[in-house]
């Protein structure tokens, strides 16, 4: 396959380099357009005020080039400009932490993916149940043989999928569930810390109430050792309340 490799860690993360190496291990021609610096939780932003300026990444084996943007912004200028064709795929990460549940809809990572998916190239986002990975040989070698094993052409339009390994060596990790994603969403709050200056500032945190997750969606799977498939789409329309307005207001 010839694949567009994008992340959102950026494109000297462990979780991108590792999967560059497993994919052409495995014969793949791979094209890496990613972020020169982290981009985590960016969601699907794109860059409209500034220009775009791209690096050329040469060290080690690995080649790729850099672009001073989001991941969106990676996948948009590959997409239409840096690559002389269409990729057969769309492949993004492998990020350090999960992408479940409403993560799908911060995370730069499953974004790249999803602008892949948008562009009616078929697209998966990988990620990996932990923030400091050192060692994501296993799970990209995974990777890249669960590709050939993947039924692409039977897939919906604009479909996304969303894989996810749990905090544990590939070979302690228990086999893959198709699973959807869970509905529950983070209870937030904010940590109050003052610079050197006496000046407040804040800084998010945040988790998911474990009461909240369902046992057979990725949260849960995904904390019992399992890898995660979810298959996504991005139709938001709410088709009850669609029915509901129409009886009401037309």
């Amino acid at each position: 396959m010839n694949i567009l490799l994008a992340n959102d860690d950026g494109i000297q993360a462990i979780g991108l380099r590792s999967l560059y190496f497993a994919l052409v291990e495995a014969g793949h021609t791979v094209r890496v357009v990613a972020p020169v610096t982290e981009q985590s939780a960016v969601g699907h932003a794109v860059t409209l005020f500034m220009p775009i300026k791209v690096k050329d990444f040469r060290e080690n084996g690995f080649v790729g080039q850099g672009v001073h943007g989001t991941p969106v912004d990676c996948v948009k200028l590959g997409l239409s400009t840096l690559l002389d064709k269409a990729p057969d795929l769309v492949l993004s990460g492998i990020n350090a932490g999960a992408n479940v549940g409403v993560d799908i809809l911060y995370s730069g990572t499953v974004s790249a993916a999803t602008e892949g998916a948008l562009m009616d190239i078929p697209a998966m986002a990988v990620s990996m149940d932990c923030f400091k990975p050192t060692d994501l040989v296993g799970q990209a070698r995974y990777t890249a043989e669960l590709l050939d094993k993947i039924p692409w052409d039977s897939l919906a339009p604009k479909c996304v999928l969303n894989l996810n390994f749990p905090n544990c060596p590939i070979e302690e990790a228990k086999e893959m569930v198709v699973c959807a994603h869970t509905r529950a969403s983070y209870t937030d709050y904010y940590d109050t810390r003052q610079d050197p200056r006496g000046s407040d500032y804040y800084w998010l945190n945040g988790a998911i109430p474990p009461e909240r997750i369902s046992a057979d969606r990725d949260r849960a799977l995904l904390t019992k050792g399992h890898i995660t498939m979810t298959p996504l789409h991005f139709d938001f329309t709410e088709r009850e309340t669609m029915q509901v307005l129409s009886e009401k207001l037309l």
